[in-house]
């Protein structure tokens, strides 16, 4: 689970909570009408924008934000390491045999012991690349639109109240409270925008760079085992996705090889591959 994100959300409307009940009274800040238009009307006018399908898609995709971590691209570096030390024992045919939660990683294996030349697998995995951020973009601009949506219905049903307002003006002690309702309608459009569409958009966006990362480190892995480069050469290219003070130490039999400033990083190796005939290697959810 992403602590982070839930810890954002909750965070954030619990504050603005509190500043209502420690304002006074907090049942002048409740209208039903004023949830009806921002709400309702910020939901019509994004299934009018874009697909049904789109909108589900990114309801499940802002699930996916608080109850799945981010992915770590040293434990994909570590991977392709293991991948590496496996094509020199056993030949690259021997790579067909990974199993791995991240299908790009299958496929590029398979693409490997197929004995694929370099541009095909270039070719193939950008194209994953390209496919996944066309996706992710879909889904992020449903929030960017319902962002965009909320603070408008918002003002829509300001207007609306000003309107109700203005015709009781014979009754000048209704004004004060007309005018409360009236406004409630623009503060529920913008706390909806600022406090959950826009930063879910913004989450969404920071996956798809960590994914892209991955799938940036899956490919340069694979063209340099495919040209036979030794596993030090192998990390030496992939730790440029990295920075420095997270890059992880590389041993070299008993030797160790530190580039890291002071040896931190991500712990733990997910997916470690494995080189026995008995053990199968294995890559890292993607």
């Amino acid at each position: 689970m992403d602590f982070a994100s839930l810890l954002g959300i909750i965070s954030g409307i619990a504050l603005i909570i509190s500043a209502i009940f420690l304002g006074g009274n907090a049942d002048v800040f409740l209208n039903v009408p004023g949830l009806m238009i921002v709400a309702g009307g910020t939901l019509a006018a994004t299934l009018l924008t874009v697909n049904f399908k789109d909108v589900t898609n990114a309801f499940k995709a802002a699930w996916i934000v608080f109850t799945r971590d981010n992915t770590n691209p040293q434990e994909m570096i570590d991977t392709m390491l293991e991948l590496s030390r496996v094509s020199h024992r056993h030949g690259l045919l021997k790579l067909g045999d990974v199993e791995s939660d991240s299908h790009v990683l299958k496929r590029a294996c398979n693409l490997l012991a197929e004995a694929a030349s370099e541009q095909v697998i270039r070719n193939t995995l950008q194209n994953e690349i390209d496919s996944l951020i066309a996706r992710h973009h879909s889904v992020q601009d449903v929030f960017r639109k319902m962002g965009a949506y909320a603070p408008a219905f918002g003002m829509l049903g300001t207007l609306i109240g000003l309107i109700q307002m203005l015709s009781q003006l014979s009754n000048p002690e209704t004004i004060g409270p007309a005018m409360a309702v009236a406004l409630l309608t623009t503060f529920y459009g913008s706390l909806l925008a600022t406090v959950v569409f826009l930063p879910i958009a913004g989450k969404l966006h920071a996956r798809t760079l960590a994914e892209v990362t991955n799938l940036e480190i899956i490919r340069e892995g694979c063209i340099s085992i495919l040209t036979n480069d030794h596993y030090m050469h192998v990390y030496e290219q992939l730790a440029s996705y990295l920075p420095e003070a997270q890059r992880k130490p590389v041993k070299i039999g008993k030797q160790q090889k530190d580039t890291a400033a002071d040896g931190g990083g991500a712990k733990g190796n997910a997916g470690k591959a494995a080189a026995g005939k008995q053990q199968k290697p294995a890559g890292p959810r993607g």
